[in-house]
């Protein structure tokens, strides 16, 4: 059986979001209904023969096509350790019934990648193709095996030991304001944009999920350099935010900064993803963002979309 989401069953869908294998904080209400009021959502729950909750999937409405949620990264079915094969492929056709019968005429499915999974869970994808499924969107994702890392390329070598001569200090800190006004320069003067968040907003998620969003920075002294917001899973550490001041670019704060990000999240996670590094689906490469990641050893996983005509 499919329901639709209600804010009467928000602690049902928490707690599935966490029983599930794929699902990570950003599918908790907590952090999804933050910007609400800019999505139709139309979030599904997913309940087996016996009545059980085996999966949720974040979702909104645009027009006649269900997105797999427009506020989120990834984020497709979220299933349970029940929702194994066979109980997917059933949940899957009975999920396409019940969306053209709310008048939805295609599906936009972003799957959550596999670095995010606390056990395997692709069921959904395999559904999803014998359904039709179509790929649409592939965007690649500079990540590093911290079980393993790679080492860092001269650069990065040569940019650390800059870092070590101008006495570089790394850690943990709250002055989200400092970090926001370098983060702002950045964008506007590299990419004509701002953040996705406002200094508001990630102050509002980092009190909802202190745990799980937080911010580290570089500094000489007491002037912050460089800084990055980490999204921190339980499997993976991704970078949402990074940015350097013109100062931290000359003493190499950066490559100091995710030497000692590296060392610490190797100690509580697997994965340390750096974030796509895309335009237009995919379609458009940042080769010099790609090749500064790189240089930090990180290697190239994709985040894929979907496109299903119902």
């Amino acid at each position: 059986m499919i329901e639709r989401y209600t804010k009467a069953k928000n602690g049902l869908w928490d707690y599935a979001v966490r029983e599930s294998r794929n699902g990570t904080f950003l599918h908790m209400r907590g952090y999804m209904d933050y910007h609400s009021d800019r999505f139709n959502d139309f979030s599904l729950l997913a309940f087996d023969s016996k009545n059980r909750l085996i999966a949720v999937m974040p979702a909104n409405a645009e027009g006649t096509t269900l997105c797999s949620h427009r506020g989120l990264t990834y984020g497709g079915w979220l299933m349970t350790p029940r929702a194994d094969t066979n109980a997917m492929f059933a949940l899957w056709q009975e999920f396409t019934e019940f969306a053209k019968s709310a008048g939805f005429k295609s599906l936009l499915y972003k799957p959550v990648p596999h670095i995010f999974h606390k056990y395997p869970a692709e069921e959904d994808l395999y559904a999803l193709w014998r359904s039709g499924g179509v790929l649409e969107a592939v965007q690649s994702s500079s990540v590093t095996d911290l079980a393993s890392p790679l080492p860092f390329d001269n650069n990065s070598r040569r940019a650390l030991k800059r870092a070590a001569d101008a006495g570089i200090v790394c850690r943990e800190c709250s002055d989200w304001a400092a970090f926001w006004g370098i983060l702002g320069i950045v964008l506007n003067e590299r990419h004509n944009t701002s953040p996705v968040h406002s200094l508001a907003e990630i102050c509002l998620l980092h009190e909802r999920f202190p745990h799980n969003i937080k911010l580290f920075a570089a500094y000489r002294g007491t002037e912050m350099l460089a800084g990055t917001v980490l999204y921190i899973t339980d499997t993976s550490a991704h970078a949402q935010y990074i940015a350097s001041s013109d100062a931290g670019r000359e003493c190499g704060a950066l490559a100091c900064l995710f030497d000692h990000l590296y060392r610490l999240m190797a100690t509580k996670v697997r994965w340390f993803d750096f974030g796509i590094s895309n335009e237009d689906g995919g379609r458009v490469l940042n080769h010099g963002l790609t090749r500064q990641k790189s240089g930090f050893g990180a290697r190239c996983i994709t985040f894929n979309s979907y496109r299903l005509n119902l």
